[in-house]
């Protein structure tokens, strides 16, 4: 069951279409991947789910609710952890998530009983009344997602969850968003410059130039860089490569003191190849292909450090939209 569904989505800006007839549907309970380039129009499709922007054209829709018709409906079903944190640091803990509660509207003693279990699965219980001014930049991470699902919505927008955290930190909160997805039935729709976090993902969308070029499993969409890489360093890589030329059809290239290859089900053909050359081998290394390949692959760039751009902005912006929508 699509818990957001994108059909033929469009935004332009004057002369620049930022979002250019995109089409997707996120399944409820997923977590799904949306990676991009800066400038590749995905910040600008996350602001229309968000209802912070209105499309151009075609339609966007959360829980059922259209992004544009029913944008308190949707605000309502949303939670949002961007990757600046947004908390007040004067503020405690406790008053950090009464606020939010507040802009939710929910009931008081529901609010009571949702920030002590929030504290509690987030571990944070004993610092309850304690300033985030003091807090460490991984107890910040747990209070902005346990704010972030204080409200239990049905789809939580993670940007860049864990930028900058160790990975002991990254790891624990990975954890926790992961148990808290199945007990709540929660769809996670991230975005991450981290390619061993964007392993989480059920599925991952590639976004550039405004419109979705890459929508698969992380596995599935690996198999697009076509064969595993071999290096292979020998007594004497020139013979060494004339002859793998000549036994397996297979070209090869010579950087960095050792031979390259590429070929399929690269575990099976080591044995074979090491068993065809008539030169000793040094050393062998096998680089499966990442998800980093299969972006750059796509959009001739390494995914950077700018998934999204004036984060502090846009939940600022939100934030005064659902103050707005409470009066």
């Amino acid at each position: 069951m699509s818990i957001i569904s994108v059909n033929n989505l469009t935004k332009k800006f004057k002369t620049l279409t930022a979002v250019d007839g995109v089409s997707f549907s996120v399944n409820e309970g997923e977590v799904f991947g949306f990676l991009g380039p800066n400038g590749a129009g995905k910040t600008t499709t996350i602001n229309i789910l968000c209802t912070l922007h209105l499309p151009t054209g075609g339609e966007a829709s959360i829980a059922g609710y259209d992004c544009v018709k029913r944008p308190d409906e949707v605000r309502s079903s949303i939670g949002l952890i961007f990757q600046d944190t947004t908390l007040d640091t004067g503020l405690t803990a406790y008053e950090n998530l009464k606020f939010h509660a507040y802009l939710y509207n929910l009931d008081r003693k529901l609010t009571e009983k949702r920030i002590d279990e929030m504290l509690s699965v987030v571990e944070l219980t004993n610092r309850k009344h304690d300033l985030i001014k003091n807090f460490s930049g991984g107890m910040k991470r747990r209070l902005e997602i346990a704010r972030g699902l204080l409200h239990y919505p049905r789809v939580l927008f993670l940007d860049e969850p864990t930028l900058g955290l160790d990975p002991q930190t990254r790891n624990t909160i990975w954890d926790f968003i992961t148990t808290l997805r199945k007990q709540e039935k929660i769809t996670v729709f991230m975005t991450t410059h981290y390619m061993e976090e964007a392993e989480n993902c059920d599925r991952i969308a590639i976004m550039d130039h405004g419109k979705i070029i890459a929508l698969d499993t992380p596995e599935n969409l690996k198999r697009l860089v076509h064969g595993d890489t071999i290096h292979l360093v020998t007594e004497d890589n020139e013979k060494a490569c004339a002859e793998i030329a000549k036994t397996f059809d297979i070209l090869c290239h010579a950087e960095n003191g050792g031979l390259f290859i590429e070929t399929e089900k690269g575990e099976e053909f080591i044995p074979r190849l090491i068993h065809s050359l008539s030169i000793q081998v040094k050393s062998v290394n096998l680089r499966k292909p990442t998800l980093n390949d299969v972006f750059l692959k796509l959009t001739g760039r390494t995914i950077r450090d700018d998934v999204l751009s004036d984060d502090k902005e846009v939940t600022r912006e939100f934030v005064r939209s659902h103050r707005r929508a409470q009066r």
